[in-house]
């Protein structure tokens, strides 16, 4: 017996072939994008570091703790390691931890009910301490104990965009981070770094909405073992070090004083960064392969990441803004809305559809115009 064939009526009339074609990618082609365009803005920028204490865009090693939110765009290995030691509750729903790919090793302590979201399986199993919490994956889990909480595993068999999602969260967290960096490394320097001895101090001196940016070497770091920072009032003080390989071993002088919500070390060239003390400002790294063996105290951006020492809260706050093209970067305090310069308080990147959704788009479009049209004339026959 012959393929029989099969035809979509409308009206008791077959439709064309060439038609029922373009009808059903229309559908199809809209069905696809409505999820894209109707997203909620994502969590990208300057927004990321206010959002995450540790920012880590492929595989994180770890043995050692984070005391607030963690993103992990790859895997997750190691030996037992911490999270949400201290965390608060997200303003943007995000979870004490998020891994886009697989979590193993030794158990992962999820603490004061943070919870996690993991793209892929999790091997090494989590201890879910204080409050209740919604642990969410993609695959399978093991060696968890459930008691109250709630956990939900193969996600993507009920709902493929589960993955999906996490992927796009992390191209474009990948994306904005580069440009973030990228963008704070052409600022002008408004103020220096003095030398004396041992010893370098950083003395901010601000323009009116509150930013003190330092150009500055990796060799410029080498050269001393002492950090004397002075804020003087900055809102922002952006440190700008260039260079490939960066040893950050400097002690800073009366502690890291909570350095991490008003200073960034931004580094857009490092390709290899390795810290042994603790670290007093917030870390921006996004194409490192990065080793710390002490705390930093602040958030933290890394291309990948071998964890050895803690990472502190003392996020970053300030109200630094990134600017629209063509514009002047500028502080301001992110509880007041930020400062002049045009740019929105969040400084990141609006996500738009993809190109290739456009296309889909239209091609819905057009051939549901089509379709209207070629009913409407043989209606009119």
């Amino acid at each position: 017996m012959g393929a029989r064939a099969f035809h979509l009526k409308t009206d008791d009339k077959p439709l064309a072939f060439p038609t029922r074609i373009l009808f059903t990618a229309a559908i199809l082609a809209t069905a696809l994008t409505l999820p894209v365009l109707a997203q909620n803005k994502a969590i990208t920028g300057i927004d990321a570091l206010r959002e995450w204490n540790l920012v880590v865009l492929g595989n994180l090693d770890s043995s050692s703790e984070v005391e607030g939110r963690t993103f992990v765009g790859g895997n997750l290995t190691g030996n037992s390691s911490n999270y949400g030691i201290r965390a608060t509750t997200s303003p943007n729903g995000q979870p004490g931890l998020t891994v886009v790919g697989n979590v193993n090793g030794g158990h992962k302590n999820l603490n004061n009910g943070s919870g996690a979201v993991v793209g892929g399986n999790v091997t090494s199993g989590f201890n879910l301490n204080g409050p209740n919490q919604t642990v969410k994956v993609g695959g399978m889990i093991n060696n968890t104990n459930v008691n109250q909480n709630t956990v939900l595993s193969n996600l993507d068999r009920s709902d493929p965009g589960f993955g999906l999602g996490l992927q796009q969260q992390k191209a474009e967290l990948k994306s904005s981070m580069g440009s973030l960096s990228f963008d704070m490394g052409t600022l002008a320097a408004n103020s220096q770094l003095s030398v004396q001895g041992n010893r370098g101090t950083f003395n901010a001196q601000p323009n009116a909405q509150g930013l003190a940016v330092f150009n500055i070497t990796a060799a410029d770091l080498d050269k001393i073992g002492e950090i004397q920072f002075n804020l003087n009032g900055a809102d922002t003080a952006i440190v700008n070090v260039s260079g490939r390989t960066v040893n950050l071993n400097d002690n800073f002088l009366g502690g890291t004083n909570n350095l991490g919500e008003r200073v960034i070390w931004n580094f857009p060239e490092a390709e290899d960064l390795k810290l042994t003390t603790a670290w007093g400002g917030s870390v921006l790294a996004p194409l490192a392969d990065a080793e710390t063996r002490n705390y930093i105290q602040g958030s933290a951006v890394f291309g990948s990441l071998k964890q050895n020492g803690e990472m502190h809260i003392g996020t970053f706050k300030g109200g630094y803004v990134t600017p629209p093209t063509g514009s002047t970067s500028t502080g301001g305090d992110s509880s007041t809305g930020g400062s002049s310069g045009g740019g929105s308080s969040s400084g990141g990147a609006v996500p738009v559809p993809e190109p290739g959704m456009f296309g889909l788009f239209g091609l819905g479009v057009g051939g549901l115009i089509l379709w209207r049209r070629r009913r409407a004339k043989r209606g009119g026959e």
